[in-house]
């Protein structure tokens, strides 16, 4: 079993920038990692996605805005965000996937960091 730690979130004017970091408890040097969030009465959606390959993928609405980055010597992936948006306001999930090119099939989440973009 993994377990995933969030952190780096927080309040944030609009155009800020913010990183957030997921350490896990073992070594995700074969795993796909990704980032999602979730709004107040909204669904789950992802946000980024990284392969053991280091290939990655994001959402329309953060492309050239965000970056996830991993470094799998400390069991971490980082999401960088530029730019933001009261609407990137949400809590926001690390995931795992033993599939490293099959970031879609998530074997776990972590509780999450709340982001809040407001002036």
């Amino acid at each position: 079993q993994v377990q995933l730690v969030e952190s780096g979130g927080g309040l944030v004017q609009p155009g800020g920038s913010l990183r957030l970091s997921c350490v896990a408890s073992r070594s995700i040097f074969t795993n796909a990692m990704g980032w999602y969030r979730q709004a107040p009465g909204k669904q789950r959606e992802l946000v980024a996605t990284i392969t053991s390959a280091f290939n990655t993928n994001y959402a329309d609405s953060v492309k050239g805005r965000f970056m996830i980055s991993r470094d799998n010597a400390k069991d971490t992936v980082y999401l960088q965000m530029n730019s933001l948006k009261p609407e990137d306001t949400a809590m926001y999930f690390c995931s795992s996937s033993i599939y490293g090119s099959r970031p879609d099939l998530i074997d776990y989440w972590g509780e999450g960091t709340q982001v809040t973009v407001s002036s």
